[in-house]
C-alpha cells in the first residue's frame, strides 16, 4: 500500500505523516525511514517484496525523495509495486506540480495535500495574463505579491507552466475544441502569440522546467532562479 503526504505547509505535513505513522506503528507495524542519506540504488525493489521473518508489517517512510534526483525519478518508477507491496509506504513531499499530482494519484491509497492557511487567496492567474503579454515589470511585481500571500514556488511555477502550454496549443491548432480547451482562454491565448517569436515559448518551457528541477534538487534558490527567469521572458 502507498500513501502520500505533501504540500507547501512543511510542518503540516510531518504532523499528518507522524499521526499515520504513529497509529500504524500502534497497531504493531516497525518503522523504517529511508530519505537522502540512507538511500541507495535497488532498495526500493528490495523492500517492495520483502518480508517479515516474524510476519509484523513493516512500514516504510521515504521522505523527500525529490530532494535528490535518482531517489525521485527510483520513487517514480516504482509506484505501482510499491502500491501492490504487502508491506505500506508513506511519502512525505513538499509542493507539487499537477502532472506529478497526477501520477501520484493513480497509485495512492492516502493523496493529502497540506497548504498553508492564507487571508486572502491571492488570483495567480493574473500572472499568466502578464506573461501572455510579455509584461516582465508587472509579472515580477505580481510574483511578490504572491510570495506575501503565502504562495509555494511551486504553485506559481504550475500557473506559469499552464499558461504557456496554452500558447504552445493555441499555436498549433485552429480552435479551441481542437486544442482540448474553453473558447475564452483559447482565444486569449490564441491573441497572445503575436507577443512570442518563433521558437521562444519552446525556450521558454525548457527553462522553467530547469528552475523547478534545480530548485527541488538544491541546485539553486528556487525564489531567485524563478525571477531570474520572469527576466528573460
Amino acid at each position: 500500500m502507498l500513501h502520500l503526504f505533501y504540500g507547501n505547509d512543511t510542518v503540516g505535513v510531518r504532523e499528518k505523516t507522524h499521526a499515520f505513522c504513529a497509529d500504524c506503528e500502534a497497531k504493531g507495524a516497525t518503522l523504517e525511514r529511508i530519505d537522502t542519506q540512507s538511500y541507495a540504488p535497488g532498495v526500493l525493489t528490495d523492500i517492495a517484496g520483502a518480508t517479515s521473518l516474524f510476519g509484523t508489517e513493516t512500514l516504510y517512510l521515504i521522505d523527500t525523495p525529490s530532494l535528490k534526483k535518482d531517489f525521485y525519478d527510483d520513487v517514480l518508477e516504482h509506484l505501482e509495486i510499491l502500491k501492490e507491496s504487502p508491506n505500506t509506504f508513506v511519502i512525505i513531499e513538499e509542493a507539487l506540480l499537477a502532472p506529478e499530482k497526477k501520477k501520484f494519484a493513480k497509485y495512492t491509497e492516502t493523496n493529502e495535500e497540506v497548504k498553508k492557511a492564507s487571508t486572502e487567496r491571492f488570483n495567480a492567474f493574473g500572472m499568466a495574463d502578464s506573461l501572455a503579454k510579455k509584461d516582465k515589470r508587472m509579472l515580477w511585481v505580481q510574483l511578490q505579491e504572491a510570495k506575501t500571500a503565502g504562495l509555494s514556488p511551486e504553485e506559481i511555477i504550475g500557473t506559469l507552466w499552464w499558461q504557456i502550454k496554452s500558447l504552445r496549443l493555441a499555436k498549433v491548432t485552429q480552435n479551441a475544441a481542437e486544442a482540448g480547451m474553453k473558447d475564452y482562454p483559447y482565444n486569449k491565448a490564441k491573441g497572445a502569440l503575436s507577443n512570442f517569436k518563433e521558437g521562444e515559448l519552446e525556450a521558454l518551457t525548457e527553462s522553467l522546467l530547469a528552475v523547478y528541477h534545480d530548485g527541488h534538487l538544491g541546485k539553486k534558490d528556487i525564489d531567485l532562479a524563478l525571477e531570474k527567469w520572469m527576466l528573460t521572458i
